[in-house]
């Protein structure tokens, strides 16, 4: 039987250790990271916030370097990942999710005091800005395994809805009827 890893999205940060919960095969087994100081690793002295799951790799933002930027971390490598042109010193970063394969991150950013939701592509090393025509605030977004569609919350009709839109920052009419 091949051997494949599936990790659940059970994350806990206890005492801003991160652990996660992996499986292999059919035995389930606590997958613990050791933590670095200097902050060059999954866990640090400093907040790890929001972490999420995908595929091998988890998806966090963190303060380790006393401002608010997302990071992501190759559970098999086990190494951060380098995210040349993602964070900036002009924002809070925060909500992340990563697609499957770990090309896209998306997550919401306050720059000025403007909420974005905002897409990330590691093998262009671009970022856009998918709501910047959106007049309302904007959290928690989520991407597919795919990295197709992302889906987040919005205040635009003054509560909080939710809007699905594609990698391009169009929206995706989501039909209400069942098919």
């Amino acid at each position: 039987m091949k051997r494949f890893i599936i990790f659940l999205a059970i994350v806990l940060t206890l005492t801003s250790i991160l652990i996660v919960l992996g499986s292999y095969g059919s035995s389930a087994r606590l997958l613990s990271f050791p933590s670095d100081s200097g902050g060059k690793s999954l866990n640090s002295p400093a907040a790890e916030m929001t972490p999420r799951v995908s595929g091998k790799y988890i998806v966090f933002s963190s303060d380790r370097l006393g401002r608010q930027d997302i990071y992501l971390f190759d559970m098999v490598s086990r190494s951060l990942v380098d995210l040349p042109g993602l964070n900036s010193f002009d924002a809070i970063a925060s909500s992340p999710a990563v697609s499957e394969n770990g090309q896209y991150i998306v997550f919401s950013s306050n720059r000025q005091g403007r909420s974005g939701i905002f897409l990330y592509d590691r093998e262009t090393r671009q970022l856009r800005n998918l709501t910047k025509n959106l007049q309302a605030e904007v959290r928690n977004p989520t991407i597919s395994a795919d990295g197709s569609r992302i889906a987040f919350e919005s205040s635009i009709n003054g509560q909080w809805d939710i809007l699905v839109y594609n990698r391009s920052g169009q929206p995706i009419n989501v039909s209400i009827e069942p098919q």
